[in-house]
């Protein structure tokens, strides 16, 4: 069985969706399926069809978090450090091209939201930052082209 590793803030967000979809989410939907039961002829109820395919897709997540938070491997950032990047590592990099820095931190796949400067450990900027150190230069295979950036810093917070 294979460990999703994870940080503590990005388990305790998964553990907060599962309560909330078991709480909120699965009754709304069961209800949901009596009230449009009580309409009659299921076959073209589009209500029914609806809740049910919202049934399967609360059902289908409840699967995967139980699953992900079962084999997670939780590892607590803030008792990190060292001097080349790895998981939970905050980095700075400089854009060679565009001379932009950029502040990432690599994080488990679910907490992944590049937009406020997390990317998972398995993209490849995470995967080229790796084991580098402050100093390194890196080549990143991105969807636009070959992108290189040299770290400027690694924090762990």
């Amino acid at each position: 069985m294979q460990k999703v590793p994870m940080t503590l803030e990005g388990y305790r967000a998964l553990d907060e969706e599962l309560k909330r979809l078991k709480t909120e989410e699965r009754p709304a939907v069961i209800q949901a399926i009596a009230e449009a039961r009580a309409h009659g002829d299921l076959s073209e109820n589009a209500e029914y069809h609806a809740a049910k395919d919202r049934q399967g897709f609360i059902e289908g997540r409840l699967a995967e978090i139980e699953d992900k938070l079962s084999r997670a491997q939780v590892i607590d950032v803030s008792k990190l450090d060292g001097g080349s990047v790895k998981f939970g590592a905050t980095v700075h990099v400089l854009d060679e091209d565009t001379e932009e820095e950029g502040v990432y931190k690599i994080v488990g796949e679910d907490e992944a939201e590049v937009r406020s400067g997390k990317v998972s450990v398995t993209s490849p900027l995470a995967r080229a930052l790796i084991g580098k150190e402050a100093g390194d230069v890196v080549e990143v295979a991105a969807p636009g082209g070959a992108k290189s950036y040299e770290i400027l810093k690694i924090e762990w917070k």
